[in-house]
C-alpha cells in the first residue's frame, strides 16, 4: 500500500539503496584487484608505482562518494515515505473517528482510540524506513553472491552455508516475539486510557484524595508494560547479535578452507580475499532484513489495529435530499420511535408527537426514562431502531450530508469548551463576524461576562474552559448554538448550572427570537417548563401525557408529583450560579 501511495519517493529511495549496495560490492572488487595488481607484486619486487597508487586511491575514492550520494538519497525518501505514510493513515483513522456514530464511541474507550492513532499507527509504518535499504542490499545480496561464485564456487558455497542458519533464526524469533508485540501493543492502549481517565477526572481524584490509588493503577498497567517490553528486549537481544554472528562465522570457515586452497594452489590469494570480504559485505543485508524482521511483529499488530478503525461498520449513511431553506423553525415529527442501547432492555418505545413551526416545547419526565436519548435521536447523533424523525417532512436519514446541522443544533448536558478564544469557541471556524457573536452571546445572556473578561472575545479560556464558572460555560455552548441561526434548537438540560432567573431569560429570548425557531427543550424547573406552549411527559420511555404545564398539573398526579418534587429540592438546594454573581465567576 506504501509503494503504491508513493512510488517516486520509494523509487527515489530505493535507487539509492541500489546505488550503495552496487558500490559497497564494487569495494570487493577494488580490493580484490588492488591485491592482486598492487599488493602481491609489492612483495614480490619491494615497490609499487605511483601510477598504481592513484589508480587505487581513484577506485576506491570514486566508489565511496558514489556509496555516499546512495546513503543520502535512500535515507531521504525512506523518511519522507515513512512519515507520509503515518500522516496519511491518521488522518485515515481520524476522519474514521468522526464519521462513526456515538454508539461506537461509546463502545471504545477514549484511551484506545488515542492508542490506535498514534503508537499503532507509528509502529504500523516503523518497517517503511529500512524497507528500501533491504531492497537495495538483497539486491547487493544478490550480485555478492554472484560475484563469490565467480571467483571460487568451493568458497561460495562454504559460505553460503549461513544462509539456512538466518532462515531458521527468524522463524525461532518471530514465534517468541510475536504474541508479546500482540500484549504489548493492548497495553500501550490501556495505559493511554488509564492517564486520560485520571486526567479527565482530576476533580474527582483530588477532592476524593485519590491520588495514591490513581497512581497504583496506573503503575500496574505501566510496569505490566514494562515488563512484557523487557521480555521481548531479551528475545531480540538473543536474535540480533545471532544474525550478527553467524556470517562472521561464515568468514572464519572461509579463510580456513581458503588457506588450505590457497597452499594446495586450486585458488588463488585474491580470490580468497575477494569471497571472504564479499561475506563480510553479505552479513550487512542479512542484517538490514533482519531488522526488517525484527519489526515486523509490532508493526502487523499496529497496522491490524489501525486498520480494524478504518474498516469499521456503523457509519451513519446519508441520502441526498436538501432541507427547504426558508424563515422560521422547522415542523418537527417522532413517529414510533423506539432505541435501546442493550437489546434486551429498551429504552424508547413507540414515541410519537409532533411540535408546530416557532412553538416550543418542554421534555419532563424521571430521570432514566430516555429525555437524553431522544434529544440526541433528533440531532441524529444515533438512528432509532424503529419509528422516524421528520423536520419538514423528511426523514432525518433520507437528508444529504450537512443539511442536519445546518438547520439542527443540539446542547448537551455538559459544555465541552476548547482551549482558544471566546470568538472562536462561539464560531468555531464558522464564517460569522463579531456582530453575530455579540447578538448570540446576548441572546445567551453571556454578553455581560464576555465583555468584563480581560479581552473580550480573543479571551483564551484554557482547556475545557476551567476558567469560567459551570454556568458560564453552558451560556458559551448555547452561543455558539445560536450563532448559527438553527431553525430547531434542542436543549438537553443545558442550562442547569444558570440561575433560574437567568434560565428564564434565556428562554424568553428563544421564545420571543424574531426568527421563530422551534425549541425542544429537557426542563425540570416549574419555571422553565411554564414558558414552554406544551410539555412532554414522558414515563418509562413513552409519551405519557402532553398538553400544557396546567393541564398536566391537573389531569395528571405523576406529573404534578414529579414537578414538584424537582422544585423542592432546587428549594432545598442553593443555585448552581447565584442570580447576583450571573456575570462573574
Amino acid at each position: 500500500m506504501a509503494i503504491r501511495r508513493e512510488p517516486t519517493i520509494f523509487a527515489l529511495s530505493t535507487v539509492g539503496s541500489l546505488l550503495f549496495g552496487v558500490m559497497t560490492v564494487a569495494d570487493a572488487w577494488v580490493l580484490g584487484w588492488a591485491t592482486d595488481h598492487v599488493v602481491i607484486p609489492a612483495f614480490r619486487t619491494g615497490e609499487v608505482g605511483p601510477e598504481m597508487l592513484w589508480a587505487v586511491l581513484a577506485l576506491f575514492l570514486g566508489v565511496a562518494i558514489l556509496r555516499a550520494v546512495g546513503i543520502v538519497a535512500r535515507r531521504l525518501g525512506a523518511g519522507i515515505m515513512q512519515y507520509r505514510m503515518q500522516a496519511h493513515t491518521r488522518r485515515a483513522v481520524t476522519r474514521q473517528y468522526l464519521s462513526l456514530p456515538m454508539e461506537w464511541h461509546q463502545r471504545h474507550p477514549t484511551g484506545q482510540l488515542l492508542s490506535n492513532a498514534y503508537s499503532d499507527v507509528e509502529a504500523a509504518w516503523g518497517p517503511i524506513a529500512p524497507l528500501p535499504m533491504a531492497v537495495g542490499t538483497l539486491v547487493m545480496m544478490v550480485v555478492a553472491v554472484f560475484q563469490m561464485l565467480a571467483a571460487d564456487v568451493v568458497l561460495a558455497l562454504v559460505g553460503l552455508l549461513v544462509f539456512p542458519l538466518v532462515v531458521v533464526a527468524n522463524l525461532v524469533y518471530q514465534r517468541f516475539s510475536s504474541p508479546l508485540m500482540t500484549r504489548a501493543q493492548g497495553l500501550r492502549a490501556e495505559v493511554s486510557e488509564i492517564a486520560h481517565e485520571s486526567f479527565d477526572g482530576a476533580l474527582v481524584v483530588k477532592t476524593l484524595g485519590r491520588e495514591g490509588e490513581e497512581t497504583e493503577r496506573f503503575a500496574g498497567k505501566a510496569h505490566e508494560l514494562r515488563d512484557v517490553n523487557i521480555r521481548a528486549g531479551r528475545i531480540r537481544a538473543a536474535f540480533d547479535p545471532t544474525l550478527a554472528a553467524l556470517p562472521n562465522i561464515g568468514v572464519l570457515v572461509v579463510l580456513a578452507v581458503g588457506v588450505q586452497r590457497v597452499i594446495g594452489g586450486a585458488s588463488d590469494a585474491g580470490d580468497v580475499v575477494t569471497v571472504a570480504y564479499l561475506l563480510t559485505i553479505v552479513s550487512f543485508p542479512i542484517r538490514s532484513i533482519g531488522w526488517l524482521l525484527g519489526e515486523f511483529p509490532r508493526s502487523v499488530v499496529g497496522f491490524h489495529r489501525a486498520q480494524r478503525v478504518i474498516e469499521a461498520t456503523g457509519a451513519m449513511p446519508y441520502g441526498a435530499l436538501p432541507l427547504a431553506e426558508q424563515a422560521g423553525g422547522v415542523r418537527l415529527e417522532v413517529d414510533g420511535l423506539g432505541f435501546s442501547y442493550d437489546p434486551q432492555v429498551p429504552l424508547l418505545a413507540d414515541v410519537s408527537f409532533d411540535v408546530a413551526p416557532g412553538r416550543t416545547v418542554a421534555l419532563v419526565g424521571a430521570t432514566a426514562s430516555g429525555k437524553s436519548t431522544l434529544t440526541h435521536l433528533l440531532g441524529r447523533l444515533f438512528d432509532p431502531d424503529r419509528g422516524r424523525v421528520l423536520v419538514d417532512g423528511v426523514d432525518l436519514r433520507d437528508l444529504a450530508h450537512g443539511e442536519l446541522a445546518g438547520s439542527v443544533a443540539v446542547v448537551g448536558q455538559t459544555a465541552f469548551l476548547f482551549d482558544d478564544t471566546v470568538r472562536d469557541n462561539v464560531t468555531l471556524g464558522a464564517d460569522v463576524g463579531d456582530d453575530e457573536v455579540w447578538a448570540a452571546l446576548r441572546a445567551a445572556e453571556a454578553d455581560g461576562f464576555v465583555a468584563a473578561l480581560p479581552d473580550g472575545l480573543d479571551t483564551t479560556l484554557g482547556e475545557r474552559g476551567t476558567s469560567l464558572s459551570g454556568g458560564q460555560r453552558q451560556r458559551i455552548s448555547l452561543a455558539r448554538a445560536l450563532v448559527r441561526r438553527p431553525r430547531l434548537l434542542v436543549l438537553d438540560d443545558a442550562t442547569s448550572a444558570v440561575d433560574p432567573e437567568v434560565e428564564a431569560r434565556i428562554l424568553h429570548t428563544l421564545r420571543s427570537d424574531d426568527r421563530g425557531g422551534t425549541v425542544v427543550v429537557v426542563a425540570y424547573r416549574k419555571a422553565t417548563i411554564g414558558l414552554a406552549d406544551e410539555v412532554i411527559h414522558l414515563d418509562r420511555g413513552r409519551v405519557a401525557d402532553r398538553g400544557t404545564h396546567l393541564e398536566l398539573l391537573d389531569r395528571s398526579p405523576t406529573y404534578a408529583r414529579l414537578v414538584n418534587a424537582y422544585e423542592q429540592a432546587a428549594h432545598d438546594e442553593p443555585a448552581a450560579e447565584p442570580a447576583g454573581r450571573g456575570d462573574g465567576r
